[in-house]
């Protein structure tokens, strides 16, 4: 078959349109309440976890576009708290990886899938990609003001107001998750060329909502909850079904599940 045939599949629902889902609430925190204002409870008690499913995702990038709307990132694709790959794998076992505009615009664009179109393609698939989260962060260990920190449930954070922009956090991380502010763009703090990841949207996981990218996505591809609640969706899924992690030869632990899981994803 040729890469037009599979990649057309993988790619039928890249331009899906917007699709209305009712406010959608994090497990394991505040069943059910929607507070206006951080909740105040012992976050101590939880453990933050996230699933990727491979399988569902469609690629169709409105997770990045959430992502940068709910946590003002740049809108230049260069810069990204999530982003989502493609792979590509042809009859002879090759793996191509591509992510145009970091996966923002999905994937259907002819400009997109043209060097695609001579390729003997066996499978196609999707990967979305964030901040891990790790329960043994190395981008900790490295900060020499303390700028990058480890809240009480396992939440990875920058404080810009600390941040100097050395950028060894960014050496240090090897799943490619950080990136510094351009200048121009201030945050929250006021400044700009300072570091920024993904912090699982901890502003909206304090008041009972899920992360903005997991509320965007149409098929339920990206999953939240609470590690240490034995019902939370994450702790089911990685306790009856088989998950793997980026990178896990390195000793990060990291707390970003995958379903679906290809050998070669890297």
């Amino acid at each position: 078959m040729g890469a037009k045939g599979l990649l057309g599949g993988a790619l039928a629902y890249s331009g899906v349109a917007s699709v209305m889902r009712k406010p959608a609430r994090a497990e394991g925190v505040t069943r059910g309440l929607l507070a206006p204002e951080p909740v105040k409870i012992d976050w101590k008690k939880y453990h933050w976890g996230f699933v990727c499913d491979d399988d569902k995702c469609i690629g169709c990038g409105r997770c990045v576009v959430a992502c940068k709307k709910e946590n003002d990132v740049p809108w230049e694709p260069e810069y990204n708290r999530t982003w989502v790959e493609r792979y590509v794998i042809d009859e002879e076992g090759e793996f191509f990886v591509d992510s145009p505009n970091a996966g923002r615009d999905g994937f259907a664009a002819d400009y997109m899938n043209v060097k695609y179109e001579a390729l003997d393609v066996r499978k196609s698939f999707f990967v979305p990609k964030l901040c891990n989260q790790c329960d043994n962060p190395p981008c900790v260990k490295v900060c020499p003001v303390g700028a990058t920190y480890m809240t009480d449930d396992g939440v990875v954070l920058v404080d810009h107001g600390h941040c100097i922009g050395c950028r060894y956090c960014i050496q240090a991380c090897p799943y490619g998750a950080r990136f510094m502010l351009p200048r121009g763009h201030k945050s929250h703090f006021g400044v700009d060329r300072v570091i920024d990841k993904c912090n699982w949207c901890y502003h909206r996981i304090h008041r009972g909502l899920l992360p903005a990218c997991v509320q965007a996505c149409p098929v339920e591809a990206r999953l939240f909850g609470d590690l240490r609640d034995p019902e939370s969706v994450v702790s089911r899924i990685t306790r009856e079904k088989r998950v793997y992690t980026l990178k896990p030869e390195l000793g990060t632990d990291p707390k970003v599940f995958y379903l679906g899981f290809e050998k070669g994803v890297h």
